[in-house]
Formats: structure tokens, C-alpha cells, sequence
């Protein structure tokens, strides 16, 4: 879910393939295996996140919004698309291989995969109105069983298992944990419109969960505190995972906590929720203000992490009322979670990036009818997991700043800044920009090996300034790079490690068909001989001239009859795909 930083109240907001050729020789592989080509929506997945267990780097785990399960569209009215009720999105997939090649097991949940329609509406054959029901899933299981729907926006990260004396030790084994949005599937197993939820999976059950066994992952825990108005969203992980640590194997879930939903969203603080038993029990803080007016800007998008003495970080887009700027906060605890040292600080102030589109009133990277934009902060720490011995603790972030060129008034570009820290976020200094100038980055991610040698980063690169029609391409690609990190901390030169082949991102959808969706975040993680990044990807999605028209007509305020995608577009409309790899240091 995704909102706008600006002071005032923040509002809920045929085809051939357009494919390039790698710049670099880096290579990629496609994370989401189990994704068919077609139909939308069941061939469409993005907003990827991954984790490398720190006691085995080749067990690597990924999570993704994932549509496997969703009626087709041809289902009853055929010029809908929906996200059917009560079925998962939360895709999980595992790597042997470090990163290199993937799986995506099937388990057993509530599914409507079986349900493709027929074109044509026909309320008399049951083959066109055809109902979800209990069957293979290629999302987390044990949702369905509990009452709850896994509803994307995955967030994974690996630590300890407790022992039965209560003590967390990597002797135990690991832990993997899957935090993402969770709705009720239909009574009230919770309060409010969305919680964050929690699965978790035992190094013993990691063979079993392979194959498909829904019983070797832990039923799903709720962990943010709900009401009857409140939405919680785009949430992230960290699980203290240096022994080193006086907190080491505490688990912390940061989200923006939208209260009255229903009537615009607002206010929305910032939240995190921190466990020390393992994710059965947790504890919530609230760490913003909460009000957002013309006066006070809301907050969105926060990241979470922690260092080899055990600080928590936390930090988030919000609005600086003095400056009457964007602004990124930082906060940290001393004592796991309990407290927080207040106020938050501003680390930098930032300009955001997108142009506003004119139907939908929300800002958008690549055009009309565009994908989202997003300058929220990326953070990672040099923390010395999994023992702590070599951590440097520094700490970096990265966000993509504005302003964004257009067709109509081409000018600066968006690059991506990077910031680093090395006093425990007290002060920061800001290193030379990691894209070429030439790039147009969105939602990078970044991250540094534990023990503080070299960073990398991870984006999607759009070729064209911001479009002021559906009908031009709209060409983007990953981009993997990396840095050295010197003992002092300063980073760079920055140079290539991959560029992914091109994919148009008019051949991405929402669901609702009247715009593109790309997501809003990428990740990569570091370890001491590499990086694995993933992104979201559209070389394998056709574009469709009859969903740009349709588009454009919203645009223009006509009346253009939305399209049936399976009947008016190629089969691979809406084909978009996590993409990543591993990637070695090239300077070892």
C-alpha cells in the first residue's frame, strides 16, 4: 500500500515483448518458478523480499506478492480481475544454491487456481462461475485453517532457536520468520481491516516445507495490536541474529499504522512490535506522532534493523513541518524494544521523486497510468552476524531522490543517495550517488556484508523521463551493483554487477486494469562473499494497446469500454516476475 508525503491529510490511494540485452554479464534467474505465463492475474508477482540464513548462506528464502491463486478473469464478467475473496498472496520460495536457482513449494489452502472462466458471460454453466475452495496453493499455508488470509507485502529475515532453558543459541538451529499483511478470512480473528501476521520455520522442518507439508511451518501469530478502524501496513523485519548481542535473537516488525482506514487513512503512526520468545508473544510501541493535517505531514514506510551490541533502529518517511520538507526519521532503543530515545531525529531531508498523475491524483514513476514511485529509506548494518566477532556496525541507507523528468519538460534525474553512519546513527555522512547519471532508479535497495567490506544495491531502471501518454514505451530493467566500503567507511566507486534485460512496465497491471503496478520495494541482502538481490521484472509481460487505451481514456475522461484482458490482450498481459541472483564480490 502506498500514500504521499505531502503536509495535509494522506488519501488511500498486443502485443510483443519490449526485451533488451543484459548490459553486464552478471546474469539473472527467475525467483517466482512456479508462476505460469498466463493468465493474469495468476501470472503477475512483485514487491520481492529475501533473507540468507547467516549459519548456512546456500539456504536463502524469499517471499513475494504472489497471484498463483486467483480466478481468472474470464471468470464470470470477463473485463474483471479480482483479488478473490479469501484466497492468500503471499508467495514463499527457497534457494540451496545460495541464490542461484529456486523453488516454490505447493501446499494446501483456499484457492481459486482451477477457476478460468470461459469467455462470455454465462450464468447457467458452472465452468463460468466457479467458486475457490480448498486445494493446492503456491502461498504460506495455515492461514486458511486459522481464520486469516495472507495478503502480501512479505517481509523474511532469519535467527536462533530458543532453547528449553529460555537462551537462543545457533546450537538450537534456525529459525525462519514471514511477516506480511493479514486479513480475516471471515469471522473476527482479529480487529480492524488489516494486521500484520507472522509464520515461522524450524531448520528441522526445512525439508518437510520444501515438499509441501503445510504442518512444518507454525500457525500464523498476529503480532501488531488492532482496533475495529485500523489498517496496518507495509511492514518490515529484523531479527537480532549477533550473538554478540545482550538481545540476540529478538525479533522486531516495524509498520505504519493507519487508523481510521475507511475515512481516508489518517492519522497513521509509526509502530514496532518486538518479540523475545521466539514470535509466540510480542509487544507494541508507538514511536511517531500520529496526527496528519495541513500543518503535520504523515509518515509511511519504514525500515527496522539492529547492530552487534544489540541497538534497534527504526526509521521512516515522514514530513519535517518546520522545513516544510520530506524528511527521513531515525530512532533507536537501547534496552530491545522497550524504550525509545525521543524525539526521533532527521537525518536528512529529501526530494521526493514521481509527477502526479491527473486521473488518479497519486504520484507515479513512469507515467499516466504509471507505476508507483518511491523515495523511502533501505537500511542494513554491518553487524557481525551471526557471531558478531568482525562487525564495523556501520550503518547505511538509501533512498531515491527527485525530481523526475517528463516527456514534456525533460531535466534533472532521479538518482539514488546514499548516507552512511558509523557513530550509531548520531551523524551521518552522504557518499557520492550510486547510479549513473544516466539511470532513473526506483526502489533501490540496499545492503553491506556483515562485516563492513562492501555494499550493494539493487533497482529498477526506467530508459524513458516520466510519459505524458499510454502510448509510448515504457521501458525499465534491474540493476545490481556494488561498492567497496574502506576501513574509514566511505564507499564507492560504485560499479555494475548485472543489467537485466528490458520489460515494459505498461504490460504490468493492478488488478483493476486501470493502471500499472510494479510495487513498491525491492531487496538484497549481503554476506561476507556476496549479495542476493531480487526485483521485480517485466521482461516476460506483453503490453496491450487495448489496456492503454482504456487507460488513457480515464486519463483524458472519456469513455473507453474497459478491455477483457484475455480475450482483447496477448496471453502474457500482466507477466511480471521476481528476478534475482547471487552476486560474488568482485573485489574479494
Amino acid at each position: 500500500m502506498k500514500r504521499l508525503l505531502r503536509a495535509g491529510p494522506i488519501l488511500a490511494t498486443a502485443a510483443l515483448i519490449l526485451a533488451g540485452v543484459a548490459g553486464a554479464a552478471g546474469g539473472d534467474t527467475r525467483v517466482t518458478v512456479g508462476s505460469p505465463p498466463a493468465p493474469f492475474s495468476q501470472n503477475k508477482q512483485n514487491e520481492p523480499a529475501v533473507a540468507v540464513n547467516p549459519v548456512d548462506t546456500n539456504i536463502v528464502a524469499a517471499g513475494a506478492n504472489e497471484e498463483v491463486d486467483m480466478e481468472a478473469c474470464n471468470n464470470r464478467a470477463d473485463t474483471t480481475c479480482p483479488f478473490t475473496p479469501g484466497v492468500g498472496s503471499s508467495g514463499v520460495y527457497f534457494s540451496n544454491t545460495g541464490g542461484s536457482s529456486w523453488t516454490q513449494p505447493t501446499y494446501s489452502g483456499w484457492t481459486a487456481r482451477q477457476c478460468q472462466g470461459v469467455p462470455g458471460i454465462d450464468p447457467n454453466n458452472p465452468a463460468d462461475n466457479c467458486n475457490p475452495q480448498v486445494g493446492p496453493i503456491g502461498t504460506l499455508p495455515r492461514y486458511y485453517e486459522n481464520g486469516l488470509v495472507s495478503d502480501g507485502d512479505p517481509a523474511v529475515g532469519f535467527g536462533p532457536q530458543r532453547g528449553a532453558n529460555g537462551t537462543f543459541s545457533w546450537s538450537n538451529g534456525w529459525r525462519l520468520y514471514y511477516a506480511n499483511l493479514t486479513a480475516n478470512f471471515s469471522g473476527p480473528a482479529f480487529k480492524g481491516f488489516e494486521a500484520i501476521g507472522v509464520s515461522r520455520l524450524d531448520s528441522q522442518n526445512y525439508g518437510a516445507a520444501q515438499s509441501g507439508d503445510n504442518n512444518a511451518w507454525q500457525a500464523p501469530v498476529i503480532v501488531s495490536k488492532q482496533n475495529g478502524a485500523l489498517f496496518s501496513d507495509h511492514e518490515m523485519i529484523a531479527v537480532d541474529d549477533a550473538s554478540s548481542s545482550p538481545f540476540f535473537g529478538n525479533v522486531y516488525v516495524c509498520n505504519a499504522a493507519f487508523r481510521s482506514q475507511e475515512k481516508g487513512g489518517f492519522p497513521e503512526p509509526i509502530v514496532v512490535n518486538a518479540s523475545s520468545d521466539g514470535g509466540s508473544t510480542w509487544r507494541s510501541s508507538q514511536l511517531s506522532a500520529s496526527v496528519d493535517n495541513r500543518r503535520v505531514g504523515g509518515r509511511q514506510d519504514c525500515a527496522v534493523n539492529t547492530d552487534s551490541q544489540g541497538t534497534l533502529y527504526v526509521f521512516w518517511d515522514g514530513f519535517d513541518s518546520k522545513a516544510g520538507q520530506p524528511a527521513i526519521f531515525e530512532i533507536r532503543s537501547f534496552d530491545g524494544g522497550k524504550t525509545f530515545d525521543r524525539p526521533a531525529r532527521i537525518v536528512t531531508h529529501f526530494d521526493e521523486t514521481g509527477l502526479r498523475d491527473p486521473e488518479s491524483g497519486d504520484s507515479t514513476f513512469d507515467g499516466v497510468a504509471g507505476a508507483r514511485d518511491g523515495s523511502f529509506p533501505t537500511v542494513d548494518i554491518a553487524n557481525g552476524a551471526p557471531t558478531g566477532t568482525d562487525a564495523s556496525n556501520q550503518i547505511v541507507l538509501a533512498f531515491s531522490n527527485g525530481p523526475t523528468p517528463s516527456d514534456t519538460n525533460p531535466g534533472p534525474k532521479e538518482k539514488v543517495r546514499v548516507l552512511y553512519s558509523r557513530n550509531q546513527g548520531v551523524s551521518w555522512t552522504e557518499s557520492a550517488a550510486a547510479s549513473p547519471a544516466s539511470d532513473r532508479p526506483d526502489f533501490p535497495a540496499i545492503a553491506i556484508s556483515p562485516n563492513g567490506t562492501d555494499a550493494y544495491l539493487t533497482y529498477m531502471d526506467f530508459l524513458q523521463p516520466w510519459q505524458s501518454t499510454t502510448a509510448s514505451p515504457r521501458l525499465f530493467q534491474g540493476v545490481v551493483r556494488h561498492a567497496d566500503v574502506d576501513p574509514s567507511g566511505a564507499i564507492g566507486p560504485w560499479g555494475e554487477l548485472n543489467r537485466a534485460p528490458t520489460g515494459d512496465a505498461r504490460g504490468s497491471s493492478a488488478n483493476a486494469l486501470t493502471d500499472e503496478f510494479l510495487g513498491d520495494y525491492d531487496y538484497a541482502f549481503a554476506t561476507r562473499a556476496g549479495a542476493v538481490a531480487v526485483w521485480n521484472d517485466a521482461r516476460n509481460a506483453a503490453d496491450c494497446p487495448a489496456i492503454d487505451a482504456y487507460r488513457q481514456s480515464l486519463v483524458d475522461g472519456t469513455s473507453v469500454p474497459r478491455p477483457a484482458p484475455q480475450q482483447d490482450c496477448a496471453s502474457n498481459f500482466g507477466n511480471t516476475d521476481i528476478y534475482g541472483d547471487f552476486y560474488a564480490d568482485p573485489t574479494p
